[in-house]
């Protein structure tokens, strides 16, 4: 068996096949906001679903609208985060500037859609 010199495939390859490896500290940081809106998009659903079983005394439709949006944002997060991630680790290995982040303006419009409908759903009952 002879030792070979290449690295192992890495997945995605329409990711890892680009440029040259960038400092890990890049990568890494790339990852851990990969991963903290994941943590956001749990943190939507959860709520979405907390607000649909737990909010009995709130308007219905109203109660249903809020927690939809927040469902369908958290939903939506970890696809939109994966794109952003790829997008991010290709400009590192090509060594580009890295494209402003696009979810922070949508995700923030839908809670406060969300928390005014909610609102809403409190005094009109």
């Amino acid at each position: 068996m002879t030792g070979s010199t290449q690295p192992p495939r890495r997945f995605p390859r329409f990711v890892f096949d680009h440029g040259s490896e960038p400092d890990p500290r890049f990568s890494l940081a790339n990852e851990r906001t990969y991963l903290a809106w994941i943590r956001t998009a749990l943190a939507l659903t959860a709520g979405g679903v907390a607000l649909e079983l737990l909010g009995g005394d709130l308007n219905p439709i109203l109660r249903a609208i809020a927690a939809t949006i927040l469902i369908a944002a958290g939903t939506s997060i970890p696809l939109l985060a994966w794109h952003d991630w790829a997008a991010n680790e290709r400009a590192l290995r090509r060594e580009r500037p890295l494209r402003p982040g696009t979810m922070s303006v949508a995700i923030a419009v839908a809670i406060v859609a969300a928390g005014a409908l909610t609102l809403a759903a409190s005094v009109w009952p």
